[in-house]
C-alpha cells in the first residue's frame, strides 16, 4: 500500500537537465566576456573557433609563459562555449576531448624551463571544468572515461598532498570532484571505475577540507557514488566517512548540510546495515534538525532520511517524535514546496504506523493538513497523504478528531489519482468504522450533545455512514434518536442531514427502477397499432373522439384492464366504451404506453397521467410518472407533492418527497406553513428507516452466517 518515494543522485540543475548541480564559473571572468560572439553566430565560425582552441592545446603542452598563457584561455573558450548544452556536440566532434585531456596533469618540465611554475594548476582546473560540463550529456560519459579521464581526475584530488595550499590548488581539486560527479551521473558503470581507480578514499578525506566549496564538491561527488551503488557505499562507511558527514549536518553552510544529508540518505537507501550505523554514528538529531532549516532542499532530503530510518525499527519510529520532528514535518505539510510536502508526508506516513506515534501526531495539527493534502492532483503527494492518515486511523483517541475536522467526508467524497490510494482510502474508512463502538461511540454521541452546531452535524453525517445498523437505529429512530426522538432543534438538523447522506445512497429515484411484476405476461404490439382501427376489436370514447384499441393488449397490460374484459362489468362485450373524466391527451400517452412500454412525460402532464395510471393499474406507468413529477419537487410545493404521493400511493414519489424534507431539514422548518409538514412526516421517515435499518441487520447478520 505505501509507495516510497525515488531517492536521486542530487539536485537537478534547471539549465542543464541530469546535471548533479550547478558548476560555477570559472575564475577569469572578464576574460570570459572578451570571447567573441563570433564563436556562436554561425555553425562555420563556431566551427573555426573550436578547432583553434583545439590546436592550440594540442601545440602548448609545455611550461612555457606563452603556451601556458595559450592554453589557459583555450580550456576557458572552450569551456564557455561548453556552457550552452547545444554547442557540445560540435566541441566534442571537433577534437576537443583528447586535447583537453592531455591538459589535466601538468606538462613535463624541460632543461630549458623557467624554475617557476606559471600559472600552476589553472591549465588543469580549465581543462576539469570544460570536460565536466561535456559530460552533462551521458552519450559522452563513456567516451571522456573510456579516454583515459578517471586516473587523471584522481590525481587532481590529490594536489593538496604536497603541501601546497592556495586559491588554486582548491579551485582545480572541486573542478575535479564535480567533473567526477558529472561523469557518474545515473552511470554504474562509471561509479564502479572512480572506485577501482581509487577515487573515493581521497573524496572521503576531503569533506574535513579547509575550503568549504571543496568539502561541498567532495561530498556531492561521494553522494552521487553511493547511488544504488552497494561497494561504493561500503566503501565510502570504511573510509571512515560517517563522523564528519554527521558534523557537516550541523553546518551553517545550507549548501553543504545539503550535500551532507544527501549522500547519507544515498549510503542508506535499501542498506539496513549502514542504516544502523548511521543511527549509531548519531545521525538522528542533526537530521531532525534539519527539519527546520532556512533550505528548502535540505528540508526535503532530511525529510525522505526521516521516512527511511523510520522504516522497519519501531524504536527508531518513537525516537525520532521523541525527539520533536513531528511538528517540524507538520508544519512543512502547509508548505508551497509539492515536494517539500510530499516528502514530509512519506516521513509522517511512516511514523504513523506505530501505534505510540499515531495519538501524538493527530494532537499535535497532522489531520488537517494531511486531509488537505487529498485534494493535490499530484499522485505521489495524494498517496503519501493518504498512507499517512491510514495508520492514524488505527488509534482509537484519532477518530473523534477524524470526524471533527471532517475527515469522514473527505475520504468519502475525494477523488484520488491512482487505484492504490482509492484502495489505502476505502482501508482507512473501514478502520475508522470498526472503531465506532464503546467509548468512541460514547464520546461522538457526547460530542452531538455538547458540540457547535458544524461539528455536531459532521458527527451525525459520519454516524450514518460508519456506525453499525443496530446503533443507526438507536441512534437516529428509536425514542431518544436525534432526529426523531429528540426535540431539540439542533439535533434534529444533524439527524436530518446525516439521514439524508444515509437515505440518498440507499434508494436514489430512478425513471428504471423496477415496477412490480404483473401477474399477466405483457405483450406490446408496437407504435405502428396506437390508435389503428387495424384488427382494433374495441374502441374508446374520450372527449368526443375515437381511439381504437386490441383487447389482446390491454388485458395483459394490467390488472384493471383484466377485469373490465374478462370479469363481470358491463364493458366486457361492449364496442364502444366512453371514459369520462380523463383528458384525450392524457388518454393518448398511457394508452402509447400500453402498446409499447415506454413514453416521453412532460412535468404539465405528469400529475394528470399518475391519476390515470394509478386508476388502470399501470404500475411502470406510475414509476415513470412519479421520477417526473419528483424533479419538480421545491420548497414550495413540497406539501401538495407529498400529499399527492399518498393519494395515489405514489410509493417512489414519497421516498423523493422524505430525501427532499431530510435534505432542507432546516428550512422548511423555519418556513411558515411547512413545519407542520415536516412534523406530519416524521412517522413516515422512522417507518421507513426501521425497514432500511432492519433489512441492513438481517443482510448483515446473513453475510456472517
Amino acid at each position: 500500500m505505501e509507495q516510497q518515494p525515488e531517492r536521486r543522485e542530487g539536485r537537478s540543475f534547471p539549465e542543464r537537465k541530469g546535471q548533479k548541480r550547478k558548476l560555477e564559473e570559472g575564475a577569469a571572468a572578464a576574460e570570459d566576456r572578451e570571447i567573441s560572439a563570433a564563436t556562436t553566430d554561425g555553425g562555420h565560425a563556431l566551427l573555426s573557433e573550436v578547432a583553434a582552441q583545439v590546436s592550440v592545446l594540442n601545440s602548448a603542452f609545455s611550461w612555457q609563459v606563452s603556451d601556458r598563457a595559450a592554453a589557459k584561455r583555450a580550456t576557458q573558450v572552450l569551456a564557455e562555449l561548453a556552457k550552452n548544452e547545444d554547442l557540445v556536440n560540435v566541441i566534442v566532434d571537433g577534437g576537443a576531448v583528447p586535447a583537453l585531456l592531455t591538459h589535466l596533469q601538468a606538462p613535463p618540465y624541460s632543461d630549458g624551463d623557467v624554475a617557476q611554475k606559471p600559472f600552476e594548476h589553472e591549465v588543469e582546473k580549465g581543462s576539469a571544468f570544460a570536460l565536466g560540463l561535456l559530460a552533462i550529456k551521458p552519450e559522452y560519459q563513456k567516451l571522456i572515461v573510456d579516454k583515459g579521464a578517471l586516473p587523471h581526475l584522481v590525481n587532481l584530488l590529490k594536489r593538496n598532498k604536497d603541501g601546497s595550499c592556495s586559491r588554486a590548488v582548491n579551485s582545480v581539486i572541486r573542478r575535479a570532484a564535480d567533473a567526477i560527479t558529472n561523469l557518474a551521473h545515473e552511470n554504474s558503470s562509471i561509479k564502479t571505475r572512480v572506485r577501482l581507480e581509487g577515487g573515493i578514499p581521497p573524496l572521503v578525506e576531503l569533506l574535513e577540507f579547509s575550503d568549504s566549496k571543496v568539502q561541498r564538491a567532495a561530498a556531492g561527488a561521494l553522494r552521487t557514488l553511493a547511488f544504488k551503488n552497494d561497494d561504493n557505499k561500503n566503501q565510502i562507511v570504511e573510509c571512515n566517512a560517517l563522523p564528519t558527514l554527521i558534523l557537516m549536518l550541523g553546518s551553517e553552510d545550507a549548501a553543504i548540510h545539503y550535500e551532507a544529508v544527501g549522500v547519507i540518505g544515498n549510503l542508506v537507501h535499501s542498506s539496513p546495515n549502514i542504516k544502523k550505523e548511521v543511527l549509531s554514528a548519531g545521525a538522528l538529531q542533526p537530521v531532525i534538525g534539519l527539519l527546520s532549516s532556512c533550505c528548502p532542499e535540505s528540508q526535503r532530503e532530511a525529510a525522505l532520511l526521516l521516512g527511511q530510518f523510520a522504516s522497519t525499527d519501531s524504536d527508531c519510529k518513537v525516537h525520532i517524535v521523541q525527539r520533536g520532528a513531528v511538528r517540524p514535518l507538520i508544519e512543512m505539510l502547509q508548505s508551497p514546496d509539492v515536494q517539500l510536502k510530499e516528502m514530509s508526508a512519506f516521513a509522517l506516513g511512516r511514523l504513523a504506523q506505530d501505534a505510540h506515534n499515531q495519538a501524538g501526531i493527530a494532537h499535535s495539527g497532522g489531520l488537517g493538513p494531511l486531509l488537505k493534502l487529498l485534494d493535490s492532483r499530484n499522485g505521489s503527494l495524494q498517496h503519501n497523504a493518504a498512507f499517512a492518515l491510514y495508520g492514524l486511523a488505527d488509534n482509537e483517541d484519532n477518530v473523534s478528531d477524524f470526524i471533527r475536522v471532517g475527515g469522514i467526508q473527505k475520504l468519502q467524497d475525494g477523488e484520488f489519482i491512482v487505484q492504490a490510494t482509492k484502495d489505502c482510502v476505502s482501508k482507512t474508512l473501514k478502520r475508522l468504522e470498526e472503531k465506532i463502538h464503546g467509548r468512541v461511540l460514547r464520546h461522538l454521541l457526547y460530542l452531538m450533545r455538547i458540540s457547535e452546531k458544524s461539528i455536531q452535524r459532521r458527527v451525525a453525517l459520519a454516524l450514518a455512514h460508519l456506525c453499525s445498523p443496530e446503533d443507526q437505529r438507536t441512534i437516529f429512530i428509536d425514542d431518544n434518536g436525534i432526529l426523531l426522538g429528540s426535540t431539540n432543534t439542533k439535533q434534529q438538523l444533524d439527524g436530518a442531514a446525516a439521514l439524508y447522506k444515509l437515505a440518498n445512497k440507499s434508494m436514489a429515484l430512478s425513471p428504471v427502477d423496477a415496477a412490480p411484476p404483473s401477474p399477466t405476461q405483457r405483450v406490446y404490439l408496437g407504435e405502428q397499432y396506437v390508435n389503428n382501427a387495424t384488427l382494433s376489436d374495441v374502441t374508446f370514447l374520450v372527449e368526443g373522439r375515437t381511439f381504437y384499441a386490441h383487447r389482446i393488449c390491454l388485458l395483459a397490460s394490467s390488472d384493471a384492464f383484466r377485469a373490465m374484459f374478462d370479469g363481470g362489468y358491463r364493458e366486457k362485450d361492449a364496442r364502444d366504451i366512453e371514459i369520462p373524466n380523463i383528458k384525450w391527451e392524457v388518454f393518448e400517452l398511457m394508452m402509447r404506453f400500453i402498446y409499447t412500454g415506454s413514453v416521453d412525460i412532460t412535468i404539465e402532464i405528469a400529475q394528470d397521467l399518475l391519476r390515470a395510471a394509478d386508476q388502470y393499474l399501470l404500475e411502470g406507468l406510475k414509476r415513470l410518472c412519479e421520477y417526473t413529477i419528483a424533479q419538480d419537487i421545491t420548497l414550495e410545493n413540497i406539501g401538495s407533492m407529498y400529499d399527492l404521493s399518498e393519494a395515489f400511493h405514489a410509493m417512489s414519489l414519497r421516498q423523493a418527497c422524505i430525501l427532499f424534507i431530510l435534505e432542507h431539514f432546516d428550512k422548511l422548518s423555519s418556513m411558515h406553513g411547512q413545519n407542520e409538514l415536516v412534523q406530519r412526516t416524521i412517522p413516515e421517515i422512522r417507518e421507513y428507516f426501521c425497514r432500511a435499518l432492519t433489512k441492513s441487520t438481517t443482510n448483515l447478520q446473513s453475510l456472517r452466517l
